[in-house]
Formats: C-alpha cells, structure tokens, sequence
C-alpha cells in the first residue's frame, strides 16, 4: 500500500523561520549542568544532580557555595534521577533499576567517606519506600515483593546497617500511610466494585474499616500525612467536591474539615511545616499556579519571593526549622532558577540555573488557551509558536503533543519538547483531554472506557480549533507523544486516518487486551481500576469491546508515515506492543521505522539515547511537515539505537547508522 505524504506541498509553503539559528538537540535532551537540589535537614549541605563522567550522578556541596560540590556517586550506566537525603544529614538515599526495568533497589551513600551500602540487595525485587521520619534519622520504611510480586510487604529497615524487620505483611493491600514514629497506621484496598477502603492498622495488623472511598473518587482522593499530634489525618479528598479539596479527618472521631479548596481546579501543592506538621498553604493549577495561604508568615514569604526573580515560584526543599528554603522559578522561555531563600534574614542568594546554556537561545513563549469540546467541556490547553511567526502569521505546520498518563496533565511553564518543535518552525498544541487530572473528578471520569473514544474526539476538537483559529495548515499536523500519547498516536493515525500527515509513537500500546494482560505483577491489585476505567480483558465482551479501540485491529487504515520507539525492557508497555504493530503493518506491506533500545525502559533514560531518537523524530517530522531540522551529525554516539525497519524511509539515517561502530 502507498502511504500518503504531503512532503512536496509542505515544503514548497513552509514558513519562513526567519535568522533564528537551530538550537543544538544537545542544549535541549542534553544532560542538565545542575538539576533537582535539595538541602540536608540541618541546611548545612546541599546535594543536586549533575554530570560526572557525562552520566548524571549526585553531588554535595555547602548550602551557600556550589561550586565547592564533589560527586558522591559514580554510576556509569542510565545516570540517577531520584535521591532524598537521610535525616542523619550523613547518608543520601536513591533509587536505581538496570536497563529501565523499574526493580528498583534502594542504596545508601554515607558521607564523607562515599561508601555506598544496597539496602534491597533481591534480584527482580520492585523497592518502594513507604516512610521516613525525623524521629528515627536511621531508619526508614520499605515495601518489598520478595514473598509474593503483586504484594509489597513492609519492612522497618536500618540505612547504616542494611538490618530489616517484617512489620506488616501483604494481605492484599495497594498502599499504607504511616506516622511520624514509623507506624503504619492505614492500609488502603481496591474492591471489587472500583471503590476503594481504608482500614486502620494497629499492633502489626490490619483491623477495622476507617472509611471508604467511592470508586468516582479513587484517582482524586489520596492522604498526605499527619498533624503533629498525629490525630488529624490530612487528605487531597474529592469525596462530596467536583474538584479536590483540603481535609483534614479526625482518626478517633471520622470529623472531616474542610482547609481549602478551589472551584476551578484540584488542590495539588501542599506546604506543610516539616516538624510542627501544619499547613502553611496549597496551591492548585487550571492554567497557571495559583496559590492559598493558611499561614500569614509564608504569605509574606511568597509576596517577597514574587520580587526575586519572574517566573513562578516553588518550595522544592527546606530545612527542619523552616528557617531556609530552595526556591526554583520556572518559567516557559529559559532555565529553572534555584535560590536559596533565609527565612529569618529575609535574604536570598541566587544559586545556579539548570541548563545555563538555554539563557542566550531563541526560546518561545507557551501560551494557554482553553478550547472548548464538542460536548461542553474545557479542555485547557498550551500552544508554543516559533518566535518568528509575528503578530499574525499563516497557518502553518502543528505537531498536536499528547501527555502519557492519562491520568496525568500538562502545565505552562518550560518544556523541552515544545522548545525543540517551535524552533524547527512548527506550532506545537499540548491538550488536557478528558481524563486528564487537575479539573475535578467530573473530568476525570469522564473518560471511563473512552480510550479512542470521546477521549480523541477531544484530541480532534482541539485540532480543528487551531485550524478554525488560522494556527494550523489542515495537510500538515503531526501526532506525537508517548505511552498513553504513543496509543493516542496510533488511534489518531487508524480512527482518523486522514487528518494527521504523519505520528511519532513512543512506548505506546497497540492492543489494549495484551497491554491489561502484561502489566508488571506489582500492578495487578490495581486492575480493577484498569476494567472499570479502560475495559475488562477478562469477560468475552470485556475482550472484544478493548480491541475495537485498539489501534492494533485497524492498522490496515493506516495511510501517513509512522515513526515508532521503544525500550526492550519497558514493564509497562512491553515491547510487544510496537512489535505486533510493527509485523501487522510490515503484512500489508505499509511503511513503519521503528527504533528499539536494548537498556532502556518505558521511556528514554540515557541522554544519548534521548539525542539519537530525537535526531531521527526531527528528520521524520521535517520530511513530512516541512520544517526545519539539524542533522544527525554525531548525536548517535554511545547511543544503543537499533532500527529495526524503516531507516531507508528518512533522510539520512541509513547513512548515519552505517557510520555507527555497529551498524544496524
């Protein structure tokens, strides 16, 4: 079959991009300078991750002066990219997995002397860490499903010894919360009716039910932790609300009070002083970051911190007595800013940007536009243009990016995505379609058994809009984006095969039916949630209903150019799904390029591997669009890339593999 292209068209119209240089891929997917610091609880040291040997490591330094920072880890491989620090101020903690196979472990790195001990030394074992506590600096809590793979059991766990105790084992339980002491004091269990129980431990054991909460509110309900009295239990709770307030419930007596709580959208942020355990403020998010004030001295704080710098302003570390803060400005054209904000003196230093090599690009501004559905929803939206476009330019070539999830959301601030499709000369639209969280319950459930339904009517209203608003060239939008925006992807180029030009699917699904009956085990206690919100591959007429709405059924529909990646040890998303498309498409001779990566997961970790995928994408999406792109040059080094099928389909990548040490 021919696969249509609009590539001749597209080029002949594309717009004129002006002087603006191209901003290298490696200033954009490159590994940040400095990235996610936080303070140690005595504020007396600083930890971030940064480079070491061009693989992301940790790094401690004195609060006030970074530049004196040292590496104390020295991982070679995928880099790190979660870490806390032990309230001991002697010991960092981080999570790792190999290859992205997410059997995290938990690692302790004891300071000066960058000894590192594994705490969860079990292979194939999935680590969570459940709780930490002031109270007990060497101590943390830890669920492990060493005993049973859908079960985590919860360990009490000596960071400088690597000693663990059983505390509670697994009966079938989702989650815990525990106390300032360590206890674990709720265990929370999915029914089988959607809903969701929370039931009270005590002694080591699981005992009576504290209350239930109804299936329409299990995505939006979720506890944060205690007062200090431990008494008052606070909760980000949609039970009797549209959108998510507030609350705090009494655990002796059930009484619910109401802190805060916005109409518009759901309360996500929470400032909770770290030992007096009150709540300072909250913040919600309907198209920008809005902020409530508890509390008169952090009010004062935010009103002072407004003047620093532009950008929006966000606690991302404090230290014990509150006295100091790490603040990061984000903002939608540059670097995040870090601070580090006295309390007390009212003072505030400026630290380091992340990517200072963003502060001289032509970046664009991400704009947000709510665009309404065919059904009466707003769905709220965030479109980038290329600075170059001026006050009214023509329609021009959109790539239409659509968040995993789903239920996740997109937000304004920088995103290195739209940045890189904006300077190639593209429009780019991010659309929180039904679903989506952030709106209210109402929004989110919406999109039960809506996948390639109503859910990507949304995706299609918010397509035509642009075209209506003289943003987009009907022949020339692309789709892209990864896991649930990679099956979006698929459905946009099977449901509607003629209105998207081309579509990049990264880590999606092609069959939901196989997509339920792989999902790692440590998920299965959830997939009830999964059949009542997606489909039940269970039943016979579960089955048959998935796989209407499962790209992998109507891929002979396919008539545009498709690029697809994916990481051959994804535990989400397994390979499977971009293989079975992939040989379907292959059996009705309709051309595919797909990239794989041996060591990586759901998802591109590796920075290389990022600018690999990212060099081939911008070739594809400028062969079809129109637009502009550099060429991949030398940004398949020390990539593990192996395309699969398809290389000859896109400019310069068949000469750019063979130049490889391995050719594919």
């Amino acid at each position: 079959m021919k696969v249509a292209t609009t590539m001749a068209t597209a080029a002949l119209s594309a717009p004129d991009p002006g002087s603006l240089p191209l901003i290298p891929r490696k200033v954009l997917f490159g590994n940040p300078d400095r990235a996610a610091p936080t303070l140690s609880p005595d504020g007396r040291q600083m930890a971030f991750l940064a480079p070491w040997e061009g693989v992301l490591n940790v790094w401690v330094s004195p609060a006030e002066d970074p530049s004196q920072a040292r590496p104390v880890t020295h991982d070679t491989g995928r880099g790190i990219r979660q870490y806390f620090w032990a309230f001991t101020n002697r010991h960092i903690l981080y999570i790792q997995d190999k290859n992205g196979d997410e059997n995290w472990r938990v690692y302790a790195v004891e300071l000066p002397s960058e000894k590192v001990k594994d705490l969860t030394p079990l292979e194939g074992v999935h680590a969570q860490i459940q709780g930490i506590s002031e109270k007990f600096p060497a101590e943390i809590l830890v669920g492990l499903n060493d005993r049973a793979p859908q079960w985590h059991d919860v360990y009490r766990l000596n960071i400088e010894t690597g000693e663990r105790q059983l505390i509670l084992r697994n009966e079938g339980f989702v989650g815990y919360i525990a106390d300032d002491d360590l206890s674990l004091r709720f265990a929370f269990r999915l029914l089988p009716d959607g809903s969701m129980e929370v039931l009270q431990v005590r002694s080591g054991s699981v005992e009576e039910r504290f209350m239930p909460i109804p299936e329409e509110d299990v995505v939006t309900t979720q506890p944060l932790g205690f007062d200090k009295t431990g008494k008052l239990l606070y909760l980000l709770d949609s039970r009797g609300f549209n959108t998510t307030a507030l609350t705090q419930v009494h655990t002796d007596t059930g009484e619910i009070c109401v802190l805060a709580q916005d109409p518009r959208a759901d309360l996500s942020g929470v400032l909770i002083h770290p030992t007096e355990k009150t709540v300072q403020a909250v913040s919600s998010n309907y198209t920008r970051i809005q902020w409530q004030f508890l509390d008169p001295d952090t009010a004062r704080d935010f009103e002072f911190l407004q003047k620093v710098s532009d950008g929006d302003p966000g606690v991302v570390s404090r230290t014990l007595d509150d006295r100091f803060w790490l603040v990061a400005f984000e903002r939608d054209n540059g670097p995040v800013a870090y601070y580090l904000y006295d309390r007390l003196a009212s003072q505030v230093r400026f630290l380091f940007t992340n990517r200072p090599a963003l502060e001289n690009q032509p970046l664009a501004n991400m704009q947000p536009v709510v665009i309404p559905s065919r059904d009466g929803w707003e769905l709220v939206s965030y479109l980038t243009r290329p600075p170059s476009a001026g006050r009214e330019p023509a329609p021009g070539p959109l790539v239409l990016l659509v968040h995993g999830g789903p239920w996740h959301r997109d937000v304004w601030g920088y995103h290195p995505w739209h940045q890189w499709l904006a300077n190639r000369g593209y429009a780019v639209l991010s659309v929180n379609f039904r679903g989506s969280t952030g709106f209210g319950k109402a929004f989110v459930n919406a999109a039960n058994r809506e996948w390639a339904g109503k859910m990507h009517e949304d995706l299609i209203d918010a397509v035509e809009w642009a075209v209506r608003e003289r943003i987009a060239d009907p022949q020339r939008i692309a789709i892209m984006g990864g896991s649930y925006g990679g099956y979006a992807t698929l459905v946009g180029l099977t449901f509607t095969p003629d209105v998207f030009a081309c579509g990049v699917d990264i880590v999606g699904p092609s069959n939901l039916v196989t997509l339920l009956e792989t999902i790692p085990p440590y998920w299965e206690p959830l997939l009830e949630l999964w059949k009542r919100r997606v489909g039940d591959p269970t039943t016979e007429e579960g089955r048959a209903f998935l796989e209407q709405r499962s790209p992998l059924a109507f891929a002979d529909r396919i008539i545009r150019p498709l690029l697809i990646g994916h990481g051959a040890n994804d535990p989400r998303v397994k390979q499977s799904e971009s293989d079975q498309i992939v040989k379907a498409l292959q059996d009705k001779q309709i051309p595919v390029t797909y990239v794989l990566y041996p060591d990586e997961g759901h998802g591109f970790a590796r920075p290389e591997n990022n600018l690999s995928f990212f060099a081939i994408a911008e070739a594809f999406l400028a062969q079809h669009l129109g637009g502009r792109y550099e060429p991949i040059g030398e940004d398949f080094e020390g990539s593990s890339l192996q395309v699969l099928s398809g290389a000859e389909q896109i400019p310069g990548l068949a000469e750019a593999l063979a130049q490889m040490p391995s050719s594919q």
